[in-house]
């Protein structure tokens, strides 16, 4: 079949011609097999870009909880630029909400892996759990505090 080659050889020039056969309802000539794993991709990706986004802005706080005479404008700027991109994908895509929750766990563990290599403390330094709350890390009014407790966070 000529679309799943050009799937195969020109993905761009595919998918043109994807659109083109579904604004003419050509739906016998649509590239079904290969449309419907697009579009389940393109899910997984929002779901990926959400995970990492996040897990890059709990990296950013538990260096600012954790480092706190290093704190930059730099920090502050990628704190406020990950929470601004994580705000602007639930606004674009508002069923990834219940899936923050979801992730929260892994993104974690992508923070702490961030925050571990660019500090340079030790992996003892930092919480086993995480010691913020969804609601806290996408609040752009939250900061932690070097005398943040895990209790004391979870409030």
């Amino acid at each position: 079949m000529h679309t799943s080659f050009l799937y195969e050889t020109d993905f761009y020039a595919w998918t043109q011609e994807q659109v083109s056969l579904l604004k003419a309802q050509k739906w016998d000539e649509v590239d079904t097999g290969n449309l419907i794993e697009e579009i389940e991709s393109l899910g997984r990706k929002e779901r990926q870009e959400l995970r990492n986004r996040l897990g890059v802005l709990l990296g950013h706080l538990l260096k600012w909880q954790f480092q706190s005479e290093k704190r930059s404008s730099s920090w502050l700027g990628t704190i406020r630029e990950q929470r601004v991109q994580i705000k602007l994908l639930l606004e674009d895509s508002p069923s990834l909400k219940p899936y923050l929750n979801e992730i929260f766990l892994a993104a974690y563990e992508l923070g702490l892996a961030l925050a571990i290599r660019e500090t340079q403390l030790g992996e003892q330094i930092f919480p086993e759990k995480c010691p913020y709350t969804p609601e806290q890390v996408t609040n752009p009014d939250f900061f932690p505090s070097e005398t943040d407790t895990e209790d004391d966070s979870n409030r």
